[in-house]
């Protein structure tokens, strides 16, 4: 073989190698994220509410007690924690939370109330840094058993809030 044509074909696969790595990069880059960001807004009474959250599907996962243990500090979403705005003080569960922007998360348990709070570290990732110190809420809330929703969603009513997953939905009275 000349030097000339080994020359060409190493160039040409060079150039197959890298059209290969930018082909599935570009695929990769079309996959829509496994636990999209989403947001909910609302008004109850003179408040407007906003929830911004991570929204994991079950992906037939036992969610409550094995993926999200129960007794357990959960950002109540997926990745970054979930946030909580209001633009005037509201009543929660019948306690006062100032107007702000706040950390949301849950304690699970496996029967009876959860506990939902309302944390001062609005933007953190997860639950991994939470520090109850930084708690400026927690109210108790009790499940309600719904049909199967695969994608974790937020509602916002007249009423108040509800985080709704798997066969749960966790409703929160707001004034």
């Amino acid at each position: 073989m000349n030097r000339s044509f080994k020359l060409k074909a190493v160039l040409l696969f060079a150039v197959a190698c890298m059209f290969s790595v930018l082909t599935t990069k570009a695929q990769d880059a079309k996959k829509p994220p496994l636990s999209p960001r989403d947001s909910v807004s609302g008004k109850v009474n003179e408040a407007t509410i906003t929830i911004n959250y991570g929204s994991p599907s079950v992906r037939g996962r036992v969610i409550w007690g094995k993926l999200e243990p129960y007794d357990t500090v959960y950002r109540a979403g997926a990745n970054e924690a979930t946030r909580f705005t209001t633009d005037k003080p509201i009543k929660v569960e019948g306690k006062s939370l100032p107007a702000g922007t706040y950390g949301f998360f849950v304690i699970p348990t496996k029967a009876g109330a959860w506990t939902v709070i309302f944390n001062s570290v609005a933007y953190q990732w997860g639950a991994f840094k939470y520090d109850k110190s930084k708690d400026v809420l927690r109210v108790k809330v009790k499940p309600v058993t719904v049909a199967m929703h695969e994608r974790m969603i937020y509602t916002v009513t007249d009423k108040g809030f509800s985080m709704i997953w798997d066969k749960l939905e966790i409703p929160v009275k707001v004034k």
